[in-house]
């Protein structure tokens, strides 16, 4: 990264001046993900004046691209050579825009460090996350890893950006390892209850199958088959159930990463009445969990989403019972706390990180945990 870009300069001056005027700064890309997490708080920082993809080496498979560039744009950059970020990062845009004013950032995806349907059998944001370069609380710009998975020893800053939305510092720039499109893909609806469908994905999730992604619902287990054509067509007749036409089952999933599919409209719309949309995150051979709401399955059974009134302590203490946690994702009360309570020593790590990347607590104050 040029250290003398005069739109990395901007940002430099904008922390340096926060620092000494005691102020504190909302890092925000599109702001596609202003929803998630607790509230916004401080002056925006728009990363969008730091765009565009410094290198892509397609035959590398690593792509370096700045904190501002459209994720939709990007995506389409990797698609012209039969490239993709196979963990489906959401957009939660609008798709009727063009791909540079949908709302989501490269910078945004990594520090939300939310995947898509396929995450369970490809990994998450973090696991693509080579390197990164990093603005931190005294104007310093830090670089972590590298382009290559060798490059990255010691403590891997890099990876512990995903998912810290922005509260260790501005994502300036990321390397990311990109994947080749898989050659065949086959989408089935199988009719099943809850209990046949977690323990029919138990079942194929210790053979040879390439299974790409799941989702259960209302009744009905749709499923993924990606990779070889050969093994995709095997599958598809040991499985069986009914084929799902590429025009209905591709916008099916993307609805499923976007949050735009029949379960998640009405979910929200459930929100606004008072509801909550609960992200269950349990083993994927945890049992059905006896609450009530509308339910939703992805991941072979790992997360669990949940739309209910029940009370917040009723839901982490089920998710707790199997091993997992919830997270609060949509609400209009977020009095419960939107992630799982850290207990020690994992509490003080967090503030531990805090106060080495960002000394004076300007950047996303409190938007993991209050008073983080």
């Amino acid at each position: 990264m040029d250290h003398n870009d005069p739109a990395l300069q901007r940002l430099i001056d904008r922390v340096t001046t926060a620092r000494e005027a005691g102020a504190q700064l909302c890092i925000r890309g599109g702001g596609s993900k202003d929803f998630y997490g607790e509230a916004p708080q401080g002056e925006v920082l728009d990363t969008r004046v730091l765009e565009g993809t410094s290198s892509y080496e397609p035959t590398e498979l690593v792509v370096t691209t700045r904190c501002g560039t459209a994720l939709a744009e990007l995506e389409a950059l990797l698609a012209t050579k039969g490239q993709c970020l196979p963990f489906e990062p959401p957009h939660f845009g609008d798709p009727n825009l063009s791909p540079k004013n949908r709302g989501a950032t490269v910078g945004g995806m990594v520090a939300a460090g939310l995947s898509g349907p396929s995450r369970a059998t490809v990994g998450a944001v973090r696991d693509y996350v080579l390197g990164a370069t990093l603005l931190n609380g005294r104007g310093e710009v830090l670089t972590f890893g590298g382009q290559v998975m060798k490059n990255v020893a010691g403590y891997d800053v890099s990876r512990l950006l995903a998912g810290s939305l922005g509260t260790l510092g501005v994502i300036l720039e990321v390397s990311l390892k990109v994947m080749p499109m898989a050659p065949a893909t086959v989408t089935l609806r199988l009719e099943m209850d809850q209990a046949t469908a977690l323990a029919k994905l138990n079942d194929w999730g210790g053979q040879p199958i390439p299974l790409n992604a799941s989702a259960w619902w209302d009744g009905n287990l749709i499923v993924r088959l990606r990779g070889a054509l050969a093994a995709v067509q095997a599958a598809r007749v040991r499985l069986g159930g009914d084929i799902v036409e590429p025009e209905h089952a591709s916008p099916f999933w993307a609805g499923l990463r976007d949050h735009t599919d029949e379960f998640f409209t009405a979910a929200h719309a459930a929100v606004d009445r008072g509801a909550t949309l609960w992200r269950l995150s349990v083993p994927q051979t945890a049992p059905p969990l006896a609450l009530t709401g509308e339910l939703m399955i992805e991941w072979g059974g790992a997360q669990r989403w949940l739309c209910s009134a029940l009370p917040a302590t009723t839901v982490r203490d089920a998710a707790a019972r199997v091993g997992g946690h919830a997270t609060l994702f949509a609400a209009r009360d977020k009095a419960a706390g939107v992630f799982a309570p850290l207990q020690s020593p994992l509490d003080r790590i967090h503030r531990d990180l805090k106060k080495s990347f960002d000394p004076s607590g300007i950047f996303n104050p409190g938007r993991l945990y209050p008073g983080l």
